[in-house]
Order: C-alpha cells, then sequence, then structure tokens
C-alpha cells in the first residue's frame, strides 16, 4: 500500500524525542529497544484539513500512557491513528489490535494505552480530533479505543479523504466534516443496539442532519424535529448539555461554512463572491448574514475573502 507520508528517521536522544511526543501528543512514556539512548525517529505536525496531526516516525520498544500521565494530562482528543509504514500493536483496555501499513485505530486519549513496536520502524499518522466535539456527534460508541476494519468499504472512503487532506493546502473544512461523517456512519455501523442511551440516539442524529442539511435555507429548527419525530421542545432538552440551541448550533455550522468558502476565494473574487457564498451556504438575508458573521469572527465577510 503507498505510503501517506515519508518522515525522515534520524538518530534523537530518547529523551528529545519523548519530550517532542508529549508536546504534540500529550504524556506518554517511550522506551527504547536498546540500552544507548538513542531512537531513530522523528515527530512533526501538520494541520491537515481541520485537524492538528502529528506524523511519527521511531523505532523503539514501546510507547505507553499510563493512569498517572492520564492525570497530569488530562486528555482533550481522539487519536485517530493510521499505520502508514511497519508495524504497531495497539493495546487500549480490551481493545488489541496489529496494525499493518493502511489500518486505522481510534485511540481515546482518557484511557491508558500501550504502542508496541519492538524495535521495528514504523511511521504513523495521528488526526487529533476534539474529544467534546467527537462525544456530542457520535455519543459513548467511540469511547474505549476501535479499531477500523478494512474490511469495511468506509475505511477505504476515510482513508481516500486523508490521503486528500494531506495532498492539498488551504482551507478545507468541507473534506474536515465529510472524514466526520464517515467515520460516523462507521461508528453506527459497529455499534451494537442498544448501546448508547435515547439521549445520545437522537442528539448524534441531530447533529448528523444540521451538518447534512445547514446549506439549506429552509432547513431551520422546526423541519429538524420534524424530521426527528420529536417536539421542538424535547430537541432543545437533548442540545441543552452542548449549551446551545438547534437553532445556534445551525447558524455557526452555517457561518462556518460561509467562513471556510470565503478563505478559499481568490481576492479579486471578493465583492461580486460575498452574496453567492451567503445563499449558498442557506442564508437568505444578508444584512442578517453579514451582522452574525462579524459578530462571530470579528471582520466582514468581504474581509475574510480579501485575506487570502
Amino acid at each position: 500500500m503507498q505510503s501517506l507520508m515519508t518522515p525522515g528517521h534520524k538518530p534523537v536522544p530518547v529523551e528529545i524525542l519523548e519530550a517532542e511526543i508529549r508536546r504534540v501528543c500529550g504524556s506518554f512514556d517511550l522506551e527504547p529497544m536498546g540500552r544507548t539512548g538513542v531512537v531513530n525517529g522523528d515527530v512533526t505536525t501538520r494541520r491537515v484539513g481541520p485537524f492538528d496531526t502529528a506524523i511519527v516516525a521511531l523505532d523503539a520498544s514501546e510507547v505507553a500512557r499510563n493512569t498517572r500521565s492520564i492525570r497530569q494530562d488530562p486528555g482533550e482528543y481522539f487519536f485517530l491513528l493510521v499505520q502508514d509504514a511497519g508495524h504497531c500493536r495497539v493495546e487500549q483496555g480490551e481493545q488489541v489490535a496489529e496494525l499493518s501499513p493502511g489500518d486505522m485505530f481510534l485511540v481515546d486519549s482518557v484511557r491508558p494505552s500501550t504502542f508496541l513496536y519492538r524495535g521495528e520502524r514504523s511511521n504513523q499518522v495521528s488526526l487529533h480530533i476534539p474529544r467534546d466535539e467527537m462525544l456530542h456527534r457520535f455519543g459513548t460508541p467511540c469511547t474505549g479505543g476501535l479499531s477500523i476494519s478494512r474490511d469495511d468499504p468506509l475505511w477505504l472512503a476515510m482513508r481516500a479523504v486523508i490521503a486528500k487532506m494531506l495532498l492539498e493546502e488551504g482551507a478545507q473544512a468541507q473534506l474536515g466534516e465529510a472524514f466526520l461523517c464517515l467515520l460516523g456512519a462507521y461508528l453506527h455501523s459497529t455499534r451494537v443496539t442498544g448501546a448508547a442511551a435515547p439521549a445520545e440516539t437522537l442528539l448524534s442524529r441531530a447533529l448528523a442532519m444540521i451538518d447534512r442539511h445547514r446549506a439549506d435555507p429552509g432547513f431551520g429548527p422546526r423541519e429538524l424535529a420534524v424530521r426527528l419525530n420529536v417536539s421542538e421542545r424535547m430537541l432543545q432538552r437533548h442540545f441543552r448539555p452542548l449549551g446551545e440551541t438547534p437553532g445556534h448550533r445551525l447558524l455557526n455550522r452555517r457561518l462556518e461554512l460561509a467562513h471556510a468558502r470565503l478563505s478559499a476565494r481568490k481576492g479579486e473574487q471578493a465583492a461580486e463572491g460575498v452574496t453567492a457564498v451567503a445563499f449558498d451556504c442557506g442564508f437568505n438575508d444578508l444584512s442578517y448574514f453579514y451582522r452574525e458573521f462579524r459578530k462571530k469572527y470579528g471582520m466582514t465577510p468581504g474581509a475574510v475573502a480579501r485575506c487570502h
């Protein structure tokens, strides 16, 4: 399988590489294979779509995150780990996976985890996905570690989106959203019936539906409630843990979509592009769009377009 990245392996003192891993990924302990005090590896970072991403290369014995590390460094992320070259055994709770090139594993940063390399040279790409966003979207099925089977067609689609995000520079909110939708579909397909609480199921469906229909100006909280077969009042109750209403969530997702599209436009297109972007992103009132956009981003839509 073709690699996504080609990071360099260079001799690095163990304590230096461990410090880099901790800076980028959080509190992990690095165990070298030998007693030389040197590991061949490298840690780099990239913004891949909307995700902070670590590219980690090493030939260590293992890297581990224990309960003490978690207490010192509270986890706020899920790490979508893509094995790009070499092999790695991932252990998290009852979940154990032997990763070969192309395999993926969703690591939960609030649970102890161990990555065994056995001295073999390994390259990994790790997408850092905010934990609260994942829980709000998908509920508990994403917790505790999850191996993503390459036998599932969604695996191929997710890998293709990751590869495209790595290749293309610039605003990629749409690709990031596409990836999360695919991940959500995978989680839904593997969910054991009854494993999620009704509130989590309804909320995750509502969030996915908002993301799917946010560009439709006729789609609002009332239509969302109708499609979910609940009352608007009940829908609002399920959104309370997020600290926002369905309408506010929908507005923010539309503004984020508009910002991403404006950021991707050429400066000379700004004057004629703002109106089209507003309508394409679900707004049918330009004055309302301008007001809410400025309130959220502190600048006008035209200024955002001209800055890129």
